[in-house]
């Protein structure tokens, strides 16, 4: 049965003791078409679900996050969103956290009611954390922010991302603002003001490419977790995490997907790669 009581600790805190007992890594969930085939399995409905379980069952009870994508589950409909259903559920009952890889933004009731899908216990889709767009405005995702904090979940904010296209938008300066701060650190600024006066660690979490550098915000300050995606197949390696991230190490949260995946679907293959991962990153943050 579904647990639908709201966790006792904050996101922020349960991801820290995560992080600290099973290792700073989250692994993506991301079957796409070209990994279903590379896996053996039909690109439909029956190769999702043997695809999903499978991770689910080599890397939930050993890894301190996972990430499914949910447009590779969306593409299928309502049957696939069954399927991510059961993911998330059976995942975080193996132990995992589940940050949901949604994206969404936007304004008014339809954010509420995106709140009220991925953030709220009593939703079959509820995550312990969802990655959401502020680029309508960081206040605009005010009811993810209020969801998050009445259920002990979290939301990662894209900040600085990895795509070449990101650049123009986040890296815009504020108009008017004499400091010529980016559009990207006014996000992070904010994200900060609301971890403010957190114990162990805020729950409004930033995306920050494992690929980015020169990031025009002081990282340590944002007082959360920092979700890094590009490790692996993005180019990124571990040691690349100690050059973007610098002071603010021990709040990473080094993300990698196919690089990982490609081991499928062997599950002692995955439950090897992924021990490789874990103790690379360790290294390469500190731990």
């Amino acid at each position: 049965m579904r647990d639908t009581t709201v966790p006792s600790a904050s996101f922020g805190a349960r991801l820290r003791a995560a992080l600290d007992a099973r290792g700073p890594l989250c692994a993506g969930v991301d079957p796409h078409s070209a990994l279903l085939a590379a896996w053996g399995l039909s690109d439909d409905v029956a190769g999702l679900e043997r695809f999903a379980g499978t991770v689910v069952e080599a890397l939930a009870d050993r890894v301190a996050v996972l990430k499914p994508q949910s447009a590779f589950f969306e593409r299928f409909g309502s049957r696939g969103i069954a399927v991510l259903e059961r993911t998330i559920a059976d995942a975080r009952a193996a132990g995992a956290l589940v940050i949901l890889d949604a994206k969404r933004g936007d304004i008014g009731s339809t954010v509420e009611a995106y709140a009220q899908a991925y953030l709220d216990v009593s939703s079959p889709l509820f995550s312990d954390a969802v990655t959401a767009s502020p680029y309508l405005g960081y206040d605009s995702l005010e009811p993810l922010y209020a969801t998050a904090e009445k259920n002990g979940a979290g939301v990662f904010v894209l900040a600085f991302t990895s795509n070449p296209e990101g650049a123009s938008v986040q890296r815009a300066l504020i108009p008017d603002d004499p400091g010529g701060v980016t559009v990207g650190a006014a996000i992070l600024a904010a994200a900060a003001r609301r971890n403010a006066g957190a114990e162990v660690l805020g729950s409004i979490g930033a995306v920050i490419g494992a690929t980015v550098t020169d990031i025009p915000f002081d990282l340590a300050t944002l007082n959360g977790p920092l979700l890094a995606p590009g490790l692996g197949a993005q180019g990124a390696t571990p040691d690349d995490l100690r050059v973007v991230f610098g002071g603010a190490l021990r709040n990473v949260v080094p993300a990698t997907a196919r690089e990982l995946l490609r081991h499928g679907p062997d599950v002692s293959a995955l439950r090897e790669a992924v021990a490789r991962s874990i103790d690379e990153c360790q290294v390469a943050l500190g731990y």
